[in-house]
């Protein structure tokens, strides 16, 4: 009699019950690495515009004070990639309160149709002469006036806004810009006079949804002013017009 102790039988691999075979433990998931930073992407004018119109509403409601809107909005008209006009926003909503309906306009009185808006270029450009914008002439989101030994006048009293924001990039070398506006506009502005001089009369509107009128650049022995045209007040604004 075999008095040896008794050993345990071995180990058999496991057997699925259905077909027989061995089952096998399947092997561990290989983690990935995570995926590398994409590049930055450039922002778009759309994208500026969309920045501009969260910040115009915060400014709005309280969210913004006068100087950090304008700090923001001119940090957005400047921004190059979208990672620059992220942190404009990161503590504001990124969607409009819904607005309570407003109630129909009385209509207008009847009157002589106005003639239709003057489309001009984008770029006003004087060199040893002149270069005129004015009368009842259709605004884009950004002007160019270049005086070279010449004067740009831009005439915006009378102009059908079709941006909220107008920037105008100035450069005067030996010549002159004039700028105005309506008095019921935003207008501010930035630049530097190099043997010359470069004023904007700022004023902020009452209403914080009207248009804003920016002006920057550079006066190298020449001048450049922009100044709000009293008496003079903007009636035609398709940003309002169209309830945006």
């Amino acid at each position: 009699m075999d008095n040896s102790p008794a050993q345990d039988p071995p180990s058999l691999p496991d057997f699925d019950k259905r077909g027989g075979g061995a089952q096998r433990t399947p092997p561990p998931v290989p983690m990935t690495k995570p995926a590398a930073a994409e590049p930055a992407l450039r922002a778009s004018d759309a994208d500026r515009e969309r920045v501009a119109d969260i910040l115009r509403d915060a400014f709005a409601e309280g969210r913004l004070d006068v100087n950090e809107h304008a700090e923001r909005i001119e940090a957005a008209y400047g921004a190059k990639t979208l990672g620059e006009l992220e942190p404009l926003t990161r503590d504001l909503p990124a969607h409009r309160p819904s607005a309570a309906p407003k109630p129909a306009p009385a209509p207008a009185p009847a009157g002589p149709p106005l003639p239709p808006a003057r489309d001009y270029s984008p770029n006003a450009v004087a060199v040893f002469g002149g270069s005129t914008r004015k009368g009842r002439w259709r605004v884009g989101s950004r002007i160019r006036a270049v005086a070279v030994f010449g004067g740009v006048d831009i005439d915006l009293t009378d102009a059908v806004f079709e941006s909220p924001e107008v920037l105008i990039d100035v450069t005067a070398v030996f010549g002159g810009v004039t700028v105005k506006v309506p008095e019921n506009v935003s207008l501010h502005g930035t630049g530097v006079g190099i043997f010359g001089g470069f004023d904007v009369r700022e004023q902020t509107a009452d209403d914080p949804y009207a248009p804003v009128v920016r002006v920057r650049g550079a006066a190298v022995f020449g001048g450049c002013e922009a100044r709000p045209k009293r008496g003079k007040l903007l009636k035609e604004w398709v940003r309002k017009q169209l309830d945006f």
